[in-house]
């Protein structure tokens, strides 16, 4: 049962993946494409759980969630903005977005809804999402987040 669960699991996210809808053209408008429908929504947190339950990384992902923290910019290495997003499933997530890479979300608050696209990383915490950018080397998939109407990546 839980193989079948995986391979599911694995199979929407190869879906999420490879749709169109969720690569960005570039810019930094945001575009249809870069809705996060509730359907896909509830199908992002079932993933997202799945792979939280089973020790699953390296997953790229999807979704939307509320900020409920704000943390402190990590400074060492690439420096990232840092916050915390409660799912509509109540999971938490820490969201860690290169800001040498991609433009800092300025105007950020608590209980401000966010989407974004970037790749899964356990941890017993929750997981991180990272790679909310672009890859100025062309060999990981573009992420983003979307907040207020505007994409950064």
């Amino acid at each position: 049962m839980n193989r079948l669960l995986l391979i599911a699991a694995l199979a929407v996210a190869v879906y999420f993946i490879f749709s169109p809808d969720f690569h960005t053209p570039g810019g930094h408008e945001a575009t249809p494409s870069h809705a996060v429908s509730e359907a896909r929504q509830g199908d992002s947190d079932a993933i997202l759980e799945n792979a939280f339950v089973h020790r699953i990384g390296s997953l790229q992902v999807s979704g939307q969630g509320t900020v409920v923290k704000l943390l402190p910019d990590d400074a060492s290495g690439g420096r990232h903005q840092r916050f915390i997003l409660r799912l509509a499933s109540g999971h938490t997530l820490l969201v860690a977005h290169n800001i040498d890479l991609a433009a800092r979300v300025e105007s950020l608050q608590m209980g401000d809804t966010v989407a974004f696209y970037g790749e899964y990383e356990w941890n017993p915490k929750g997981g991180v999402i990272h790679w909310t950018h672009h890859d100025p080397q062309g060999r990981h998939a573009a992420g983003w987040i979307k907040h207020g109407g505007q994409i950064y990546q």
